[in-house]
């Protein structure tokens, strides 16, 4: 007789404790949903959100690139590959490739640190998503580009003096020590 009030008690509290688990379950078919339909529906975009020092996907300024390779040197896994020639009518080198594979990169910033001008920087850019991993290489040279000189007395061209001037802040103040980002988020 023990045995068959010891299954019956089981069977019992399995019932109880089925039923209580299924109440917070259907407690939540009563609520007021408060899923955000992401990126539609915020407030703020996402990238306004981010911090100063955030390291998105790779943006590259090819006007103010000196084709240096610092930033290949510096890449512990080669997700960067550079194609410099010569042109051959005014023998000027020129970038004949420059491409990034995003699906490699891990985002150390060792690049971006290395680069004398700033034209290699991370942006706040974070949703590569791609049906193709091909599709996350960022081929950033189409036609031969040629190389940025930087001029002895500084930069004359009004279109590459703000460039200049961004890749210049850039160093100053996100890809240095700590010390830059207070001075930056000071101002």
């Amino acid at each position: 007789m023990n045995a068959v009030a010891q299954y019956i008690n089981n069977i019992s509290e399995t019932v109880s404790t089925v039923f209580e688990g299924l109440t917070v379950t259907f407690s939540h078919l009563v609520r007021r949903p408060i899923t955000v339909q992401y990126p539609d529906r915020l407030a703020k975009q996402v990238q306004d959100t981010l911090p100063l020092r955030y390291r998105g996907i790779l943006e590259l300024d090819l006007d103010i690139c000196t084709g240096c390779l610092g930033c290949i040197r510096a890449c512990p896994i080669s997700c960067i590959a550079i194609d410099i020639e010569m042109n051959k009518e005014t023998k000027q080198r020129v970038f004949s490739s420059f491409d990034i594979d995003v699906c490699k990169c891990m985002y150390c910033g060792l690049c971006s640190e290395a680069c004398p001008t700033g034209s290699l920087h991370h942006g706040q850019e974070f949703e590569g998503a791609s049906v193709n991993p091909a599709g996350l290489v960022r081929h950033f040279v189409t036609d031969p580009v040629p190389l940025y000189k930087p001029k002895k007395g500084g930069e004359t061209e009004s279109k590459l003096i703000t460039k200049v001037e961004i890749g210049k802040k850039y160093m100053d103040e996100l890809a240095s020590p700590e010390e830059g980002v207070e001075s930056a988020e000071k101002k």
